[in-house]
This record gives C-alpha cells, structure tokens and sequence, in this order.
C-alpha cells in the first residue's frame, strides 16, 4: 500500500484535537504529501491554530522526516485536477490532491474531506476517523 496524506491529516497530528492519535498512527505508517499539503499545513496553523513560525518549522521538519516523498505540483498535476474537478464535482484543491496522489501512483489516501471508500481510478479515499474505518 502505498499512502498519500492529506493535509488534515497532518493538522492533526500538530494538534491537542482528539483525533490527533489516529492522524499519528497514519503517519506512522509513512506515505507521501504534495507541496500543497506542505503549504495548506502552513496556512492553517498560522492562521486558524495561531502557532508561531518556530512550532510551524518544527513541525514541518518532522513531517519531511516521517514522508517516503514530498511530491512536487505540475503542469500535468494542474491538467489532471482540472479534469477531475470537471468530471468528478470535487473542489479544485481536493481535485488537486486526488491529482498528486494519482500522479504518485498512490493507493490510498488518507482524508477526512471526501466520501470515504469513493474510488479514483486504483486511489481510494480513507477517512480514519470515522466509524467505518475502525
């Protein structure tokens, strides 16, 4: 299985939410992200968690550390979302991580942001944190 992490996943894992030991074992499992997981965890811990740069450093640093890979954006990423936003009714940034995980030829990938067991292609969508998943 090869995993891919949505940024939600790692929101929690920088969080004292209760879902913040589950979005760890995901984790722990490894799996790859996209810049944009790296830059939306950036955004919503500065702005909705309030952390200061050096939490925020250090948190990035051990997600870089705990990832197989950090998936750069493309052309063919961008190209690929919008026809999966188009085809699919997905938000853009969703399509855009259904996209990076697809490119990367993951498996899975783990967020709480779409329907849980929708399929992609070979890319399911996991959502840990429901009951269903237990």
């Amino acid at each position: 299985m090869t995993a891919f992490f949505d940024t939600n996943i790692l929101v929690y894992a920088a969080t004292s939410d209760a879902k913040r030991q589950i979005a760890n074992e995901c984790l722990g499992r490894r799996g790859l992200a996209s810049v944009q997981v790296l830059n939306e965890f950036v955004h919503v811990a500065r702005r909705k968690l309030g952390h200061d740069w050096p939490h925020i450093e250090f948190a990035l640093g051990l997600f870089r550390a705990s990832l197989d890979d950090v998936v750069p954006l493309t052309l063919n990423t961008h190209a690929g979302a919008v026809a999966l936003a188009r085809e699919h009714g997905l938000s853009f940034y969703d399509a855009l991580i259904v996209a990076a995980a697809l490119e990367a030829g993951c498996d899975t990938l783990y967020t709480e942001d779409m329907q849980h067991g929708r399929k992609f292609g070979g890319l399911v969508i996991f959502n840990p944190f429901t009951e269903a998943a237990g």
